[in-house]
């Protein structure tokens, strides 16, 4: 067999060296060259012979027929909802997230709970022993399934191969991606050549066999998918698994598809037995609507299509130990110093002197600016010490002038509202195709200082 030929190729400006170097010596980066294949060796590879058989030609596109078969369905309808209606065969889909955020515990479950399709759990970080106990826990209380979930511990990905062949699944899961190796690179697993060559295997398998893959990848300190940029351009999906561990609600946001929207958001609770899903996510966070004290308002935001109620808790207070503190939880904390400087500019409030505290309640972080208005409306509630009526949500985006600025699906805001039982929502002057709804009172304002008048007086 013909020796495998390698070459180093800096990620940074694109010259190649025969060996590996520290330093690149073209634009002085480090750690930047990565072994690349210059000759690839089908025998070596193990591709499977279906696919060394398919030959491409050219097509005219007016003589491709189309395809627009059914997707896989999955019991989980938020996955569902994310993936655009359930999985493409042949796609290639990508899951990151924190570790220990849940990952691997939504793909078990998925392949457990999906009984009609035979899934291939490959596992390159546990023993079958391990992924064993977790399927346990995650089958407490519920009817004895899980007979079409395969479990695998292998890393090579020729083997992976093999055993797909034989077995011939319906849907194959690999945990994860960083853990697996291939034969044409001698690299260690999880650098970025290995990355990159074993998802390129993987998609070339997927799309030639139609088998759906679900890959779960790292992340690294910054919060990105760890391994070389190209593998999110590779994939058809790119799924973000994110929360806060010390809190029980997961969001599930696609940041890429190729077959449906990246506008969709699941939403989970973390239970002793699996991720439970939320149906009702706005009902959730907002609990129990009695008595509250000031500094508690609501928000109408918008979570990709889906409309949620969240519960903005501000506390005002004299700085005691002389610089006054800024703390956010949730939201952007210099956003927050911005509508803080409008408060001051605008409608002559003096916060200068006094710690602000912010925090969205259930653990949610959002970035949507169309909550400005609840934030402001917080602030001067704890300020002033006037609580606001708990049948009264916000929506709207603030200027830096105090202008109050229209944002995007106002109508779905208001519906959700009025499902929820408010009886006022806040919504900015001059929003187009405000539909009547029932049971709730629309107010449109311009300017912060009308919120404020009718609110405080």
């Amino acid at each position: 067999m013909a020796k495998l030929r390698s070459k180093f190729v800096c990620q940074q400006c694109g010259t190649s060296y025969s060996q590996w170097l520290g330093q690149c010596a073209q634009c002085k980066q480090w750690n930047t060259l990565v072994e690349e294949v210059v000759d690839r060796v089908e025998e070596k590879r193990g591709t499977p012979a279906s696919i060394k058989s398919r030959s491409p030609k050219p097509v005219s596109i007016d003589e491709i027929p189309v395809q627009d078969g059914p997707r896989i369905a999955l019991s989980d309808r938020e996955f569902t909802r994310v993936l655009g209606g359930g999985l493409v065969p042949g796609s290639i889909t990508l899951i990151g997230g924190e570790p220990g955020i849940g990952k691997s515990t939504l793909l078990l479950q998925t392949a457990i709970r999906n009984p009609s399709l035979k899934t291939l759990y490959v596992s390159g970080e546990e023993s079958e022993h391990q992924v064993k106990m977790r399927a346990d826990r995650l089958q407490e209380g519920r009817p004895k399934g899980g007979n079409g979930c395969y479990v695998l511990t292998e890393t090579n990905t020729q083997n992976i191969f093999k055993h797909i062949e034989a077995l011939e699944p319906t849907l194959v899961v690999i945990d994860s991606v960083q853990t697996l190796h291939t034969a044409v690179l001698d690299a260690s697993p999880g650098s970025v050549g290995q990355v990159r060559e074993c998802t390129a295997e993987l998609m070339r398998f997927a799309k030639a066999t139609d088998i759906p893959m679900v890959l779960i990848g790292h992340i690294t300190k910054d919060g990105f998918i760890a391994g070389p940029k190209v593998l999110e351009h590779m994939v058809d999906c790119v799924l973000q698994f994110e929360g806060d561990r010390d809190h029980a609600y997961r969001l599930l946001r696609p940041l890429k598809n190729r077959f449906g929207s990246t506008n969709e958001l699941g939403i989970y609770e973390m239970q002793g037995t699996g991720l439970a899903e939320v149906e009702d996510p706005s009902q959730v966070l907002l609990g129990s609507r009695g008595e509250r004290p000031s500094g508690v308002v609501v928000a109408a935001t918008m979570e990709g299509m889906r409309p949620l109620l969240i519960e903005v808790q501000a506390l005002v207070s004299s700085a005691v130990y002389g610089t006054p503190q800024r703390s956010s939880t949730g939201f952007d904390l210099r956003r927050m110093n911005m509508l803080l400087a409008v408060m001051e500019k605008r409608c002559g409030f003096r916060l200068g002197q006094k710690d602000v505290f912010l925090n969205l309640a259930g653990g949610f972080r959002v970035e949507e600016p169309a909550i400005d208005l609840a934030v402001i409306c917080a602030v001067l509630s704890s300020n002033a010490d006037i609580a606001v009526p708990m049948d009264v949500c916000f929506a709207g985006e603030v200027g830096l002038t105090g202008e109050i600025r229209p944002v995007t699906r106002t109508d779905q805001r208001i519906a959700e509202a009025s499902k929820l039982g408010f009886a006022r929502i806040f919504v900015p002057r001059g929003t187009k195709g405000i539909a009547p709804a029932k049971g709730i009172d629309v107010v449109q304002v311009a300017r912060v200082e009308e919120v404020l008048a009718q609110l405080f007086g």
